[in-house]
This record gives structure tokens, C-alpha cells and sequence, in this order.
């Protein structure tokens, strides 16, 4: 018998099956049920197809295998095979049945039915991102959003600067710290990426019912657990705990998540002893009260209303003892080199809660209704005494080093000769800061769906009380290198003060309706509303009309268009309102503007999306093309991540673009996309109009990015997951200089970050069925900046004893590498 079973088990054959179950139309079948028939009897093998009609599914036997493909209102089709082969491709086509008890709905990639694009978020595990597993790292490969600083979570769209963006959590619009000046300082998202059901996104054109922000909205909605789950990840740069239990009457999740980038910042320029770590707590629990008063057979079965709790805390520390630095720049014939030799540290805390207590529920089958009471306090410090001691010389290359030029050009030397000091001095950077700022926020949304119809509406009252120290200075000593003099005695290089209290309050509101027609023709979605938005601080009024239409013809071909407009809105929350003004003693104060009206743009987006398979495969083409008008705006300038305000209403501005993307399964079963966007955006100071029009501070005319993902189909359990990006270089111009705005260029923004996972679980090994508790577990390996390209992130600027001034670049993270293991629990 001994004999009998290992003859037995070594004729047995691993096969995996794996493909695409279409219907007439070619359009993927979800929730298909595949089969191994011979298997019922015992243990059933099994799978059901995604929602674009792909299965995997693995068989052991050593005899012929029959394959079942069953769904409701389809004929059942069976397929008899033998076990020839390690790997088999099977791509079935299933034929509507005559006996259909019910209406079968057939889906693939989900269709765009307003301006917001459903983002897949179940690829943020696998992408490669030195910042962590944040929403933003799937956000950052999209078309017409852009990142040039890899240790930032914060992104731009379409030319918009990072406060651009608005960020909703259940309905619920989130703020940032405002002291944040550089990437290594920023902690964590505020959106706990285990914790997320839904996320949309749009780049522009969105409804009124997302606030006054004008470039981009991400509107995220939190899950509500049915069951026991938990996840464990860890790697070197941090982990996370997550846990979720609940039932059909309430639920509870709670995160914890940590974060060090230590190990990252130890490939910048500057070298020394960094100290970020970052803590978050997040929780979002859910009460059902019971059931709705009103009952009728039309009552669906969320009617209930329910209390949802949300509540954040994050303490972010950061402290840096830096040493030294060195960097080379300047053309092929002045090339130059900056040592600087460190003494003293920096020491910033960030301490950020926020806490939502929403009521929501059913007055009647056709109306919802909810209110949101929330809070957001922050309470910020940076702290820093920074001495440096510098030596500015000519820098004789010798053909393995490059710098870049003024215009970002690339440059080298084959020559050897021995350096010339042009320069020596000391400087002193000084700064403590303080800021708290704290908001309060009563809202109420409504919705109500009758036939055709679905209007939505809110209103909200905000207070916010803002207190802001700052006191800042630099100094420099060096006869004719960078520090100004005077017959009286030296005088600060950079002084700033200020002592600014703020108490407003805001009211807002929207209403919206969208109307769907259906015809023989076509489907036709028609959004129109407006928003209101009043604050005392300038007491302006602003009214926002904004339109769409979706259109999606009932064309062989699948396709369907959307073009939208409206008036946008960026309206001021704090940091745009501090105006400057420098006494006779050289120090710039900060005056809050209460004459500083709202930026305003127009917007006109065109966009058409293509469905259609190739290879067997789902795939979706998008490109959208948009023009925005700005005609009164706040001039910025952009270092890191610290954006600088004019405080006054002084440029004016637009932007016309085009975004291109490719999204479907390159390789079966795995989901990758490619995108291209290519813009001009440009901006004239009214107080400067002789300069004429200038590049914009976030002008990028070309971008690509292509996030791809293989495997081994004899080892589906390994996947490669490569992340490219190439992007233009951002404008630059001398620090305080109006005549150098936008002037220069910084090399283009190139990389490439590779990662592998391997997935253990029971669809892969059949000892993962043992572990009743372990749902899967994952390892992986990760390269970033794998060509190890040097890419600027802003410059240090510095002058020679001939008065000429030079961009000494500050460059971002080299090659690293990362293992990390995440555990899933049910």
C-alpha cells in the first residue's frame, strides 16, 4: 500500500489554469464560478472570476481534470483536460441562457459616470515607494499629477500647487501641519491605507459638492468590517498594526503605524545624524441604531441610522545634527564646488488630532440625511541654531563627477587642475518657530434620489483660531561672498518676525441635482450646482457654478465622453494671507491681509474614455484635455515643499494641458497602466508686467509614468512590480530676486523604483489551509532609485567675490533598498 501511494504521488501533477470568461460581446463575466468537477465530492477546488473576468486556478491530479465554468443566466460549460502541462491559458466564452431567472449585470473596468475616477487601491502594497504605503503612491503614476520629492507624500496636478488639493475622509475635508518646509520632516498621510473601502479621485472639473480648492479633489471612504481582520506590516523604514472587527450593528477598526526614515536620508548630501520618527493612531467605529421608521417594500437595507466615530493623533519628531556637505555645480568653464562643515542641530515636533462624530441615516426611502461635528488642532514647533562653515573654490573635474548649470544642464570635465578658493565664511540659521492652529466644523449633508433623479446638498459653519511665533534669521560672514553691509556694520542676510493671531469664521454650502436620461442612443448624465462660501476674516463672498455632462453612446465601440466646467475657487485659509513688509532695519514682518480676495480660475475639461480588449485582455484608454484662466491670484515660490506666499492679489496666470492614459492588464490577471501628460502654464506679475509672462512654479511640459507588473506563470505566487517615473524639471529663480523669477530650470525628475513580492496563501501552498488564522502573508524586496539617479530637489544659493551668484543643488535620496513582510489575519 506504502508502494501504491508514493507511485501515486509522484504521478500527481501540479496544473494551473488560468484566463479570461467573456460573454457575446467580449465584456469579462464577474463572480463566473471555475471548477475542478472531479472535486466536489471531496474537497471542492474552486474560484470565481474578478470583475474583469479573470480566474487563476490551480489543480493537483494525476488523471484527466474537468473544468466547470457556471454563472446564473449563462450556459454552463465544461471543458474535459489532461494534466500535459505545467501551465494552461483557457480563455471561455459563455453564451446568455434561455431560462435567465434574473437580470445579470455584466462588468469589466468600471465606467467613469461623473468627473471622479475610481482609483484601485489594492496595488499600494506592491508599488515601490520610499514614503510608505500611502494612497498617494498609486495617486502619484496617474496622468496630470506629478511628485518631485520622493520623501513627500504631497503632489501636484496639472500645474496646482500642494494646497491645491483637497483631501475628504468620509465626507469630511482634512487638514495638514503648515510648518512643514521639508520633505525628511513630513510624518505620515492622514488616510491609514488598511483602513480604506472606496477612493475616487479627480483632477479637475469636479462637483460642488467638493469644497474651494482648484486643482484636484481625493474623496475617501472608510470600510466597515463584518468580520475579524487584521494585518501586521513591517519594514525598514517602519510598520503598521491594523485591526477591524464587526457585524451587521457595528463596527470598529484601529491603526497604529510607525515610521523612521532614517535609514533612507542616510544616502542625501548632507551627512549627519538624522532622527525622524513619525506615530500614528487612527479609529473609526460604527453604531446602527435599528431601523429606519419608515417601512415600505421600497426601503433597501441600509436604512438604518448609524453614529460613526473618526478620531486621529499623530506626533511627528524630527531632529537632525548635520556635519557636512559637499556639492559641485555650476557650467563646463566655472564649474564650482561648496563644502560646508556643520556644527549645531535642528529639533521640529509636529503634534496633530482630529476627531468627526457623524449621524446619518433615512428619513424616507428616497431622502438621507447626515451632520458632522469635527475638530482639527495642530501644534507645531521648529527649532533650529545651525552654524555652518563653507569653502567656495573652482572645481576641476576629472570626467567621473558632473554638476549642473544654471539652466540644468549636465556638465563635465576631463581635467585635473588643482582647485582655487574663491571664498571662505561662516553662517548661522536661526529659527523658533511655534504655530497652533485650531478648527471647529458643524455640517450637514443631504441627498435625495427619486427616478431619475439625484440632488445632493450641505451647508457648514467653521470657526478657526490660529496663533503664529516665528522668528527666524540668517547671517553670513564673509567679505563679498553673500552677506549684505553696510557703512553702519553687517546686517542679517534674512530676517523674519511675526506675531499673528487669527479668529474667523466660515460659512458654506451646495447644492447640487444630476439627471440621467436613458435612449435607444445613448445614456446622458447632466450634473449642474453651485457652491457658497462666505468668511469674515475679508468678508467676501464667493459663488462657484459648475456643470457636467457624460455622455455614453450605445456605439459597437465602447466609449463615452464628459466635458465639464465652472468656476473655481482657491479660497484663503492662513498661509496665503501672511503679507511682508521689511522695515529699515532689514527685518520682514508678517502682516495678516485682510484685502486678500480668493484666487479664481475657469475651467474647461474635455475628456473620453475607450474600453476594449486586446489579447483577450480588458483595457482602458483616457485622455483628457483642460484649460484653466486664472485672473487674480496669490504669486507663490516653492523650496522643498515650503511654499511661500506674496500675501496680495498679484499674478494672474493659465494653463492648457493634455493627460493620456493606458490602463489594463499587460500580463493576465495583473493590472498596469501608462501615462503621459504633456502642459504649459504661465503667470504674469501685475506689479511686474514688463517681465511678461514666466514659466509657472509647478510648470512640467512633459511627464511619463508607468507603474507594470509580471510574473512567472509556472510561479504565479512571485510578482515584479517596476514603478517609472520622468518628469520635467520644476522653474527656479534667485532667492527675493523679481528679475531671476522662473528663469532657470532644474533637471528632469527620473526614476525607477523595483520591487518583488511572493504571496503565501492558501490558493498558492496547501499548507496555508493549516493556519486557520492566517489569511496570507507576503514578503518582498525592494530597490529604490535603482539607476541611482541624481535628482535636485531645490538649490542653496551662494556668491562668489566677484558678486556672482551661483545655484548649489540640493539633491534627493540615491539607491536603497528595503525588505518588508506583511501578515494578514481572518
Amino acid at each position: 500500500m506504502l508502494v501504491l501511494l508514493c507511485i501515486t504521488s509522484v504521478h500527481a501533477r501540479r496544473v494551473r489554469y488560468y484566463g479570461y470568461v467573456l460573454d457575446e460581446q467580449n465584456r469579462g463575466i464577474e463572480a463566473c464560478n471555475v471548477y475542478w468537477k472531479e472535486s466536489v465530492a471531496t474537497s471542492a477546488v474552486g474560484t470565481s472570476t474578478n470583475n474583469n473576468g479573470y480566474y487563476d486556478l490551480t489543480v493537483t491530479s494525476d488523471d484527466s481534470v474537468t473544468i466547470v465554468y457556471s454563472m446564473l443566466g449563462y450556459e454552463t460549460v465544461e471543458m474535459r483536460l489532461l494534466p500535459n502541462r505545467d501551465v494552461l491559458n483557457i480563455n471561455i466564452e459563455l453564451r446568455e441562457s434561455g431560462e435567465q431567472l434574473a437580470e445579470v449585470e455584466v462588468k469589466g473596468i468600471q465606467k467613469q459616470q461623473d468627473m471622479m475616477e475610481r482609483v484601485d487601491v489594492s496595488t499600494r502594497r506592491v508599488i515601490p515607494n520610499i514614503s510608505g504605503d500611502g494612497i498617494e503612491s498609486v495617486l502619484i503614476t496617474f496622468a496630470g499629477v506629478s511628485q518631485t520629492n520622493e520623501m513627500s507624500s504631497q503632489y501636484n496636478v496639472r500645474g496646482g500647487s500642494f494646497d491645491e488639493n483637497a483631501v475628504y475622509v468620509n465626507g469630511i475635508e482634512v487638514h495638514r501641519p503648515l510648518l512643514v518646509r521639508a520633505g525628511q520632516q513630513e510624518g505620515l498621510s492622514f488616510v491609514n491605507p488598511e483602513m480604506v473601502e472606496n477612493v475616487q479621485f479627480s483632477a479637475g472639473g469636479f462637483d460642488a459638492r467638493f469644497g474651494d480648492k482648484m486643482s484636484s479633489v481625493l474623496d475617501i471612504t472608510y470600510k466597515r468590517p463584518q468580520a475579524f481582520e487584521a494585518s501586521l506590516t513591517a519594514g525598514f523604514h517602519g510598520g503598521s498594526v491594523y485591526v477591524g472587527v464587526g457585524d451587521s450593528t457595528y463596527s470598529q477598526m484601529h491603526g497604529i503605524r510607525y515610521k523612521s526614515s532614517q535609514y533612507m536620508l542616510g544616502s542625501l548630501q548632507t551627512k549627519g545624524n538624522y532622527r525622524p520618527h513619525f506615530l500614528d493612531y487612527q479609529t473609526y467605529m460604527t453604531w446602527k441604531l435599528g431601523q429606519s421608521r419608515v417601512k415600505s417594500q421600497e426601503s433597501r437595507a441600509g436604512d438604518d441610522w448609524t453614529i460613526a466615530l473618526l478620531a486621529n493623533y499623530s506626533l511627528n519628531s524630527y531632529g537632525f545634527t548635520p556635519d557636512s556637505m559637499s556639492s559641485s555645480f555650476g557650467t563646463m568653464q566655472t564649474a564650482r564646488n561648496l563644502t560646508i562643515y556643520y556644527d549645531g542641530q535642528e529639533q521640529d515636533l509636529f503634534q496633530t488630532a482630529f476627531a468627526a462624530l457623524s449621524v446619518s441615516g433615512h428619513v424616507s426611502p428616497e431622502v438621507k440625511i447626515g451632520f458632522d461635528l469635527s475638530g482639527f488642532y495642530t501644534n507645531e514647533r521648529e527649532t533650529y541654531d545651525i552654524q555652518g562653515e563653507y569653502i567656495l573654490s573652482d572645481h576641476p573635474m576629472d570626467g567621473s563627477e558632473t554638476a549642473h548649470g544654471y539652466d540644468g544642464q549636465v556638465i563635465s570635465s576631463e581635467t585635473t587642475e588643482t582647485a582655487t578658493v574663491l571664498g571662505k565664511g561662516t553662517y548661522h540659521e536661526h529659527a523658533r518657530n511655534t504655530l497652533t492652529a485650531g478648527v471647529a466644523a458643524l455640517q450637514h449633508t443631504g441627498e435625495w434620489k427619486h427616478e431619475a433623479n439625484l440632488m445632493r446638498w450641505g451647508v457648514s459653519g467653521q470657526i478657526e483660531k490660529i496663533t503664529d511665533r516665528i522668528n527666524e534669521w540668517e547671517w553670513r560672514d564673509s567679505a563679498g561672498y553673500s552677506m549684505p553691509h553696510t557703512e553702519k556694520g553687517m546686517e542679517l542676510y534674512y530676517a523674519m518676525r511675526s506675531d499673528a493671531n487669527l479668529l474667523s469664521g466660515r460659512v458654506q454650502g451646495y447644492i447640487q441635482d444630476s439627471y440621467t436620461w436613458h435612449t435607444d442612443r445613448a445614456k446622458v448624465i447632466l450634473t449642474g450646482g453651485a457652491r457658497l462660501h462666505w468668511w469674515s476674516f475679508n468678508n467676501e463672498v464667493l459663488v462657484s457654478p459648475r456643470a457636467s455632462v457624460v455622455i455614453m453612446p450605445g456605439w459597437k465601440r465602447d466609449i463615452s465622453f464628459r466635458i465639464a466646467t465652472g468656476l473655481y475657487y482657491q479660497a484663503p485659509f492662513y498661509k496665503e494671507m501672511r503679507d511682508t513688509l521689511t522695515d529699515g532695519y532689514g527685518i520682514t514682518r508678517i502682516t495678516l491681509n485682510d484685502k486678500l480676495k480668493a484666487a479664481r480660475t475657469t475651467q474647461l475639461v474635455f475628456g473620453t474614455d475607450y474600453y476594449f480588449r486586446a489579447m483577450g485582455r480588458p483595457f482602458k484608454l483616457t485622455a483628457e484635455a483642460y484649460a484653466k484662466y486664472m485672473d487674480r491670484g496669490t504669486s507663490y515660490t516653492v523650496d522643498n515643499v515650503r511654499v511661500r506666499y506674496s500675501g496680495t492679489n498679484d499674478v494672474r496666470g493659465y494653463t492648457i494641458g493634455l493627460d493620456l492614459k493606458l490602463y489594463g492588464e499587460l500580463v493576465p490577471g495583473a493590472d498596469s497602466w501608462i501615462s503621459f501628460s504633456t502642459m504649459r502654464s504661465r503667470e504674469q506679475l501685475l506689479t511686474h508686467p514688463e517681465l511678461g509672462w514666466l514659466h509657472a512654479p509647478q510648470e512640467q511640459r512633459y511627464q511619463f509614468a508607468m507603474f507594470f507588473q509580471d510574473y512567472l506563470p509556472q510561479l504565479p505566487q512571485l510578482h515584479a512590480h517596476l514603478r517609472f517615473v520622468w518628469a520635467e524639471g520644476l522653474p527656479y529663480g534667485a532667492p527675493r530676486s523679481i528679475t531671476l523669477r522662473g528663469q532657470g530650470r532644474m533637471p528632469d525628475y527620473r526614476r525607477i523604483d523595483l520591487g518583488l513580492t511572493h504571496v503565501s496563501n492558501a490558493h498558492n501552498y496547501a499548507y496555508m489551509k493549516r493556519a486557520k488564522h492566517i489569511k496570507q502573508w507576503t514578503i518582498g524586496f525592494e530597490v529604490f532609485n535603482l539607476v541611482d539617479w541624481r535628482n535636485v530637489n531645490s538649490y542653496f544659493w551662494v556668491s562668489d567675490v566677484d558678486g556672482n551668484q551661483w545655484a548649489s543643488p540640493n539633491y534627493l535620496t540615491g539607491r536603497r533598498y528595503n525588505i518588508k513582510l506583511a501578515i494578514d489575519f481572518q
